[in-house]
């Protein structure tokens, strides 16, 4: 049998383009990048904190026997770097409070960050290499949502899934300086390792949870295969069976959008910060909601809400329109634009606290929510900006109306460090640590870029 390479192509690929412009890349001397990321390495550790008593992360986490040297937020047990990739994706993405990139919308830090910590403590990198992987892992994300935009959602899939991967590639690629050759075969080899249907919509069961982990775990393998020689298609970005063929039924896909100003143009400092535990796009329409409240409108006397919103989001927030007015569970009402305004109104908020069971099935909460309908907007400028608007009848005839023109924590209204902080906080309290234990992985957290070596031994558990 032969074990010679697949024949060539005289034009690059655009693997072959990809590779080249993440070697030749310098992130770390940008400080917008490095703030974003210690950001990140912050909001997702805290997240992971929070979630981890909840089954699902004691699922992840048992389901798994090979230990390792790799550590898993939260726990003192130690896995290999797969596993930890895996649990520490699923911990802080489960709870969807998590960071958004608004041009997708995708998931990025919730899967670079802990494939690049797993491969960080796996390989005995520095903080600087940590930097930098974490950096095109999340600019790699951003960007391929620019090839074929909505197409990846309305074909079914969850895009963190399917650029999840290929974003693990790119970071963890770069923080082990594979050369373009290894780079081409780990893309190749990761396309038939993408995957993530959004069925979990139909009854808010728990697979989007599983994604970002899965997209992680993944792309840690696809490199280690590559560096043992294993072959990939070269043409699995832009070819007739590639990725863009399987997960967004196109051919015609724009790559020079995705690579044009690579390595100099950064998108990834742009990555939105959650102030709400639920879909990104549902978050102007709970400060709509807030607003409501802040005018002491009378919730009782409310005979509709009316929200004008996106085609793009409706599939996903909106229908089927009776379920959403009445979310079967917990996380199911986190995907429930109805129920999110809902929560702004009634409660003033969309915390945690807001989506437990007994909050959700609040007799209160449905019947708010079941007067809530809403009308598309063709002009709204959705993958590019997240908008709300409510206008609101009330039983006397009163109609009262507000816009918000942006996602607050997006690019445009940005939350403040302070604002990261306290969350994070709030979010180990969550998950049952003393404030002084959360400042403590505050201090080892954002101190692991100037290391010499990434060090997470410090964490409390």
């Amino acid at each position: 049998m032969s074990d010679s390479y697949p024949s060539r192509s005289l034009s690059s690929t655009i693997s072959e383009r990809l590779a080249r412009g993440i070697m030749a890349c310098t992130p770390e001397e940008n400080a917008a990048i490095r703030a974003v990321t210690n950001r990140l390495l912050l909001d997702i550790s805290g997240l992971c904190l929070a979630a981890r008593d909840q089954t699902y992360v004691r699922a992840a986490l048992d389901s798994l026997d090979g230990d390792g040297p790799c550590t898993v937020i939260g726990f003192s047990r130690k896995l290999t770097a797969e596993g930890a990739a895996f649990v520490n994706g699923i911990a802080s993405h489960g709870e969807d409070f998590d960071d958004t990139y608004e041009g997708g919308p995708v998931h990025a830090g919730v899967v670079i960050i802990p494939a690049l910590l797993a491969a960080a403590e796996r390989h005995q990198l520095s903080g600087a290499d940590l930097l930098r992987g974490v950096a095109v892992g999340l600019e790699v994300m951003c960007r391929l949502c620019k090839v074929a935009p909505m197409r990846v959602h309305k074909a079914g899939f969850h895009p963190t899934a399917i650029f999840g991967v290929m974003g693990a590639v790119a970071g963890i690629g770069a923080a082990l300086r594979l050369s373009e050759e290894e780079f081409v075969h780990a893309f190749g080899i990761a396309g038939s390792m993408a995957g993530g249907i959004i069925e979990y919509l139909a009854d808010g069961s728990w697979t989007k949870r599983m994604h970002p982990g899965w997209a992680a775990q993944s792309g840690y393998r696809a490199v280690r295969l590559a560096q043992g020689g294993f072959v990939g298609p070269r043409t699995v970005f832009e070819g007739h069976h590639g990725l863009f063929h399987g997960f967004a039924n196109t051919l015609d896909g724009n790559f020079e959008a995705m690579l044009d100003g690579f390595g100099t143009q950064w998108l990834c400092p742009t990555i939105a910060f959650k102030p709400y535990a639920c879909g990104t796009m549902s978050h102007p329409y709970i400060d709509c909601g807030r607003a409501f409240r802040a005018r002491n409108i009378d919730p009782e006397q409310i005979a509709t809400i009316e929200a004008e919103t996106a085609e793009g989001i409706v599939h996903r927030l909106w229908e089927p329109l009776a379920m959403k007015q009445s979310p079967p569970n917990g996380y199911a009402a986190k995907f429930s634009t109805p129920y999110a305004i809902a929560a702004g109104i009634l409660k003033g908020d969309a915390g945690l606290g807001e989506y437990d069971e007994a909050v959700v099935k609040d007799p209160a909460m449905t019947r708010l929510a079941g007067k809530v309908s809403y009308i598309i907007d063709p002009a709204n400028p959705y993958p590019n900006q997240f908008t709300g608007h409510l206008r609101v009848t009330l039983k006397n005839g009163d109609v009262h109306e507000h816009r918000q023109a942006c996602f607050k924590g997006g690019a445009e209204h940005p939350l403040s460090d302070d604002d990261i902080q306290r969350k994070f906080i709030a979010n180990c309290v969550y998950g049952g640590l003393t404030a002084a234990s959360a400042q403590q992985m505050a201090d080892v957290m954002t101190g692991l870029l100037d290391q010499a070596r990434v060090d997470l031994s410090g964490l409390p558990v």
